[in-house]
């Protein structure tokens, strides 16, 4: 059975188009992942640890029959093979893959949080995510309504 998911995409270290660009084919290379959509590239300022370069950041549906976890571990070994190192927290990184949603999934536990924590508080991930699934619902509304209350100045499609 397939299942709908969404993923948001970062990179701030090096060719951040190629890392995104990598991060797709290495995610659509995985057995059990099927890319249906993918937004542009958008320019964002950094978040969280501001001392840090601008990143680029891109969101992506797929089906899956992957469980939750298993997509998430599917996420972090394509993270891994692009050379993802996690030195500290909301820092630099060739490469950040989030599960943003999984089929109206709530999943709470020490791997995974579904849907992701953060995500309605952060236009970097609303905005790309808006471009592919406007109407999608998460915590009760829409990504277009949840964008809709957030400042997303800055934020430029490349």
């Amino acid at each position: 059975m397939n299942h709908q998911a969404y993923l948001g995409l970062g990179s701030n270290i090096g060719d951040k188009a190629e890392n995104l660009a990598a991060a797709v084919e290495g995610l659509r290379a995985r057995p059990g992942i099927r890319i249906t959509a993918r937004s542009g590239d958008y320019r964002t300022p950094p978040w969280g640890d501001t001392d840090q370069d601008w990143f680029l950041n891109a969101a992506i549906g797929i089906e899956t029959d992957l469980s939750p976890h298993d997509l998430l571990e599917a996420c972090l070994a394509t993270e891994a093979t692009l050379g993802r190192v996690r030195e500290r927290r909301w820092g630099p990184r060739v490469i950040d893959i989030d599960v943003l949603s999984y089929a109206g999934a709530e999943v709470s536990d020490e791997r995974l949080v579904l849907p992701h924590r953060y995500v309605r508080e952060r236009a970097f991930v609303l905005v790309p995510l808006a471009e592919i699934a406007p109407d999608l619902v998460i915590g009760g509304e829409t990504v277009a309504e949840a964008l809709a209350k957030l400042d997303a100045t800055g934020i430029d499609r490349v």
